[in-house]
């Protein structure tokens, strides 16, 4: 019986227990010797102290060990800290206002230059899931406190541009340090095996429960969404394959569902429209030359492709081709239903819905044209 792989946190997660660990210690004067976290999935989740010290008055440092559980994560055991400073306001400052909080990004956390990512360029990597996780922190405590305060919050990290030099960050334009990062606040191991047992697992349970159609998308976010989409289909019927893009449409079809809807992002909708059998950036580079040449072949237009060949990312080149060219997408939504059926056979019926990234539909293989507004 092979071991149940452990699960650990995101270097987000770490950020804000450092975060809430220094404002406990300067409002408390006390050593916490941890730290308890709501991740954003609503659980909660205790954090053991590394350092923590009182720098002065009104600011302290604080720091804990990324544990990463058993997932191969470069920044598994790296130390990450806030540096908190907080301006306590009198009873008189704080009538009708609410506390002012200021999220920075010290040595060791990477600075965003190039577009296409979820944080702008010029500002620290700090994504909106960990940028959402340390301002609760800080409102836990200013509310167990009764204080309304300004608080200003530095996360570090002393082996970040070390740990960045072992990731793609440079090539995406972040520099000088790690990624914060986090979409739920915890780690779930992502053996290879482990994965696959479970989307086989989750196959077969919807198809034990009768179902005839899959819903196949690669990770919650677009989960989410298709669920919205189709809020009246059963929950088994939605199953998130990640990059195994080959294996799971095999394993559908061999299981015998009738048909198999791909609802994805257009990051990884470019990958499947290239055939690539499992789409993790570090199996198959993403390169932007193909959807160039397709946008060539469709618009004419050379100063439109080689902004796209140019683009950062696949969301890069998505913002460039905006609502302007839907004939550009569409190339690349039929291109993933030719690759889905070549990996799937002929007896299941593959749909393909693309996502912008609010989650408006974009693409839909079963409608000839989405609107645009």
């Amino acid at each position: 019986m092979k071991k149940k792989l452990r699960t650990g946190f995101t270097t987000g997660t770490a950020a804000a227990a450092a975060t809430k660990g220094a404002l406990q210690m300067i409002l408390e004067g006390k050593r916490p010797s941890r730290v308890q976290i709501t991740l954003l999935t609503g659980d909660d989740i205790h954090i053991p102290t590394h350092v923590c010290r009182l720098e002065k008055a009104g600011e302290a440092v604080f720091t804990v060990i990324k544990d990463a559980g058993d997932d191969p994560d470069v920044t598994n055991k790296a130390e990450i800290g806030a540096r908190v400073s907080v301006q306590v306001w009198s009873a008189k400052q704080s009538i009708g206002k609410t506390p002012e909080i200021v999220i920075r990004g010290g040595a060791g956390v990477g600075r965003v230059t190039k577009p296409g990512l979820e944080v702008p360029p010029g500002r620290p990597a700090i994504n909106p899931g960990p940028v959402k996780m340390i301002t609760r922190a800080i409102h836990d405590v200013l509310e167990k406190h009764r204080q309304v305060s300004r608080v200003e919050t530095e996360i570090f990290v002393p082996d970040g541009e070390k740990l960045a030099a072992k990731t793609l960050n440079a090539r995406l334009g972040i520099l000088g340090g790690i990624s914060i990062l986090g979409t739920t606040g915890v780690v779930r191991p992502m053996s290879h095996d482990a994965f696959i047992a479970t989307i086989t697992s989750a196959l077969s349970v919807a198809r034990a429960c009768g179902l005839n159609r899959v819903v196949l998308t690669t990770g919650r976010r677009s989960e989410r969404f298709a669920q919205m989409l189709w809020p009246a289909m059963a929950q088994e019927a939605f199953v998130q394959i990640g990059d195994f893009f080959k294996m799971s449409l095999e394993a559908a079809s061999n299981l015998g569902f009738e048909q198999a809807t791909l609802a994805v992002f257009f990051g990884k909708a470019l990958k499947m429209a290239q055939g690539v059998p499992h789409t993790h950036a570090a199996k198959a580079s993403l390169t932007l030359d193909k959807l160039a040449d397709w946008t060539l072949e469709i618009t004419g237009n050379q100063r439109l492709a080689n902004h796209i060949l140019a683009a950062n990312t696949a969301r890069h080149a998505f913002d460039i081709i905006g609502r302007d060219y839907p004939g550009i997408i569409s190339q690349v939504g039929k291109r993933i239903i030719k690759s889905a059926q070549r990996f799937a056979g002929k007896d299941i019926i593959i749909q393909n819905i693309i996502f912008d990234y609010t989650g408006r539909v974009v693409f839909d293989s079963n409608i000839q044209e989405i609107q645009t507004e």
